[in-house]
């Protein structure tokens, strides 16, 4: 009699890219599901042993998808070979143009997260750790520049640029949810006239940019 042949079932390898990626793709088919972590992992298909692997509940998930956002986002500007001569304006404005660029690609996915609980910018849980990170990009920008237009900044005023760094994110977060201009050219414009007016605050020119930020403002009554 011959002997029999032992077959084993190669279990499939999960990453946590993968369940980010399944779990986007399950909130948008089925936004109204009321998840954890057991009836999640059982929907998409995946060992509830491999979801803890890489996130401890699903509010960390959902906040290191933004964490993911914002990795992707320093990839990109990463392997612009320009980026390190580039003048503080112009990173900030590469940082921001980034941001938008790949969030209006998920934009379906940052609506959901952002108006979930029906409470918006409100509620900024998911953007917990995507924060950190994105204050973390700005002070380094001004701790590497700091003998051009941010020189003004000593080490005490330095994390408040970044906290108002991230303040002026939300800002333009909010005007860009409710843009329903073409290809969201009104966001970019808010992002250029914002992002002008903050650092010659810093300079020379404040009043001219001022007044120029507040005529679009006024314009869109976004203020």
């Amino acid at each position: 009699m011959a002997a029999s042949k032992k077959t084993t079932t190669k279990k499939k390898q999960i990453n946590d890219l993968h369940i980010i990626t399944v779990y986007m793709d399950d909130v948008l088919e089925n936004p109204d599901a009321n998840r954890n972590v057991y009836t999640f992992c059982k929907t998409v298909g995946i060992e509830e042993s491999d979801f803890y692997s890489f996130f401890s509940s699903m509010e960390h998930l959902r906040q290191m998808i933004w964490v993911q956002f914002f990795e992707n986002v320093q990839q990109t500007i990463a392997q612009d070979s320009s980026y390190s001569t580039y003048t503080d304006k112009n990173k900030l404005l590469t940082l921001y143009f980034s941001l938008f660029e790949l969030l209006t690609l998920n934009r379906s996915y940052v609506l959901h997260s952002l108006k979930e609980n029906g409470k918006g910018l409100e509620n900024l849980m998911d953007l917990k750790l995507f924060r950190q990170e994105f204050k973390a990009f700005v002070g380094q920008i001004i701790k590497e520049n700091q003998e051009t237009e941010l020189k003004k900044l000593d080490k005490f005023s330095q994390p408040f640029f970044s906290e108002g760094a991230w303040i002026q994110f939300l800002f333009l977060l909010k005007y860009w949810l409710h843009d329903s201009s073409k290809g969201f050219e009104k966001t970019d414009v808010l992002i250029e006239k914002s992002v002008n007016t903050v650092v010659d605050l810093l300079d020379t020119k404040p009043l001219e940019n001022l007044i120029d930020l507040g005529k679009f403002l006024w314009k869109e009554r976004a203020i």
